[in-house]
């Protein structure tokens, strides 16, 4: 950090969580036996490492969740005579000792890592740092304006700085991308999620030729995401410093790879979002905390990644702090064991996807023949596509697996139906059908088998599987829209003499509710009830994959190939039939069509045995 007049002032203290949000922070830092013990305190020797922690890092790299861990400025623990490594050592054993189960990537440091930037301050944290270089953990280091000469640029030349943190030092990391020919900026690349990542990490003042440097390494890495680290850039919240405009305006605003960027130099923390030139948001984060007790204590923030969620949750921890709960903690460190204020702990939604489509879209899969779709056991399959967007259906829509379950179109009211080029990205066909039912007057169209289909007698008494891709509109109102069959079979419960529940009831359909949850309800062989499954809640305008599973014995449920919870346990054996037809849209009440679906349908596949979730249309 700067000196006095370049700070804010000086927040006041903030007081821990009680209760369950106290006992939550320490079972989530992995620490919670620790300070619950009277007599074992967190070692302060490279040595007293784990067996755990001695192990060579090897985050996992295809994991969709994963850890950023970053440290500001320490500069206060190493200060002339009065340099206290502890901290920062027990941070860096933290990152090791929890390094797998937190999927802990990489490291960034801020800057400021000492007071005066002198030799001895630069070589003993350069000796803590040694902790991470026996294990092979990714990290970046940069100057900030108490490691170097604050009136220079990165063309400064020799310091004692750049003798322990130049490029010498991480030759040789798998992490390590290169570094610019004055030394003081770096890049490093590292993989999570699949996928690499580019940390640029620059100097506390760019010359001319490190924002020319900066912007060549972009320039070689055009499809990585970036999280660009300097020493000061956002001032406070919402606020960018003089300097801090001029990295945006010169290299963050027209570079829409920098999605993240993560400073120090001034307290408290806090952050500031801009729209860059693509018109994309840029998050841009403070975090400091030397103002506060021991220097800060060489806390380390947690950027938990988790793209499956589209979100990075946030978290600010002092290893050191909760590991001396076991000996007992002071007034002022009670205090600072767990900073819990919004520019401390907090989350950030990103969609991924969206946010990097711009330089790095992911390529759409491409469809996939019909021929690889029917698989052993394969009865039937529809799929629409290949016709023209918004023409309307007119003749048979072809059963793909050959067997003859045809399918022909049938209007009530004067309803069509339309092809579409929309499918779900993981759909075989690359199109479907628009349903345009409605309840009151019915009106829409939906398909059904022709009268000779061989499906229309089948019972599947050694199992099935039945899946679906749909999609509902914004308009989808449950008033008008609700309980319209995806998939059904007709013929009613007391025209099979099953007269449990309501005999006017269809054999089987595969419904959505007025609360848009997949439902499952059929009669099976061995019943003379209505056996159901029911699946959640799908919101509107997302295609969905849907899949019923029966192994002869027990039917399951699935969501995007995820099992839902209410799936029955009695047994349940095949599907009872009166050789009627099978319907797509449609759904029938005591015999007659009472709801057509109000959505757009992609590919149906019916199969005479249970598949396993990675043998589904969506995999």
């Amino acid at each position: 950090m700067c000196t006095s007049h370049e700070s804010g002032h000086e927040p006041a203290l903030e007081a821990p969580q009680a209760g369950a949000g106290r006992r939550t922070f320490l079972r989530a830092t992995a620490l919670i036996g620790a300070a619950a013990t009277t007599s074992v305190a967190l070692p302060t020797a490279a040595d007293a490492l784990t067996d755990k922690a001695r192990t060579s890092w090897r985050p996992d790299t295809e994991s969709r969740r994963f850890t950023l861990a970053v440290m500001p400025d320490t500069q206060y623990l190493f200060d002339g005579p009065s340099i206290d490594k502890a901290p920062v050592e027990a941070s860096l054993r933290y990152l090791l000792e929890h390094g797998r189960d937190e999927n802990i990537v990489f490291l960034s440091h801020l800057g400021d890592l000492t007071q005066n930037g002198a030799a001895p301050e630069i070589a003993a944290i350069g000796e803590a740092f040694r902790l991470l270089d026996r294990r092979g953990v990714g990290y970046s280091v940069l100057a900030g304006n108490h490691d170097v000469k604050s009136s220079t640029t990165d063309q400064r030349g020799a310091s004692p700085y750049l003798d322990v943190f130049g490029p010498e030092r991480f030759k040789g990391k798998r992490t390590f991308g290169g570094a610019s020919a004055d030394g003081y900026n770096t890049f490093h690349v590292f993989r999570a999620a699949g996928r690499e990542w580019l940390v640029l990490a620059l100097d506390w003042r760019l010359s001319d030729k490190g924002y020319a440097w900066a912007k060549g390494v972009l320039a070689e890495h055009p499809t990585l995401p970036v999280i660009l680290t300097t020493h000061e850039l956002v001032a406070e919240d919402d606020s960018l410093s003089e300097y801090g405009q001029q990295l945006w305006d010169r290299l963050i605003a027209d570079h829409d790879q920098i999605f993240l960027t993560l400073n120090g130099h001034y307290w408290p923390a806090g952050r500031a979002t801009r729209k860059n030139a693509a018109g994309h948001d840029v998050e841009l984060h403070l975090t400091n905390y030397q103002n506060r007790y021991f220097g800060g204590a060489a806390m380390i923030r947690l950027y938990r990644f988790d793209l499956d969620r589209d979100t990075i949750d946030v978290e600010t921890v002092s290893p050191w702090i909760l590991g001396r709960a076991a000996k007992g903690i002071n007034e002022l460190e009670r205090q600072e064991i767990e900073l819990s204020g919004d520019a401390d702990r907090f989350s950030v939604g990103i969609d991924f996807a969206e946010r990097f489509a711009g330089f790095a879209p992911v390529p759409a899969r491409p469809a996939r023949p019909a021929s690889r779709m029917v698989i052993p056991g394969t009865v039937a399959y529809w799929r629409f596509d290949g016709q023209t967007d918004g023409a309307a259906l007119t003749g048979t829509v072809r059963d793909r697996s050959g067997h003859g379950n045809d399918l022909t179109p049938v209007s009530v009211g004067g309803g069509t139906l339309n092809w579409s080029s929309d499918h779900h990205p993981d759909q075989p066909g690359h199109g479907s059908l628009d349903f345009n039912g409605f309840k009151s007057p019915l009106t829409g169209a939906y398909l059904r088998t022709v009268d000779d289909a061989p499906l229309n007698s089948a019972t599947f008494r050694s199992g099935y599987t039945i899946e679906a891709f749909y999609r509902l509109p914004a308009d989808w109102d449950p008033s008008h829209h609700a309980w319209a069959g995806v998939v059904s079979r007709t013929g009613t419960g007391g025209g099979a003499g099953k007269t449990g529940d309501d005999p006017d009831e269809p054999l089987a359909t595969l419904s959505l509710s007025n609360d848009r949850e997949p439902q499952w309800a059929m009669r099976p062989l061995n019943q003379q009830g209505i056996a159901t499954n029911w699946g959640q809640e799908t919101p509107l305008e997302t295609w969905w994959h849907l899949a019923v599973v029966n192994d002869g014995r027990h039917t399951t449920l699935y969501v995007q190939g995820c099992p839902v919870v209410r799936n029955p346990k009695p047994a349940s054996i095949g599907i009872t039939s009166v050789g009627l037809p099978w319907l797509l849209g449609g759904y029938e009440y005591a015999g007659k069509i009472d709801q057509i679906l109000h959505a757009r349908l992609g590919d149906v596949r019916i199969v005479e045995r249970a598949l396993p979730v990675s043998a589904f249309m969506n995999h």
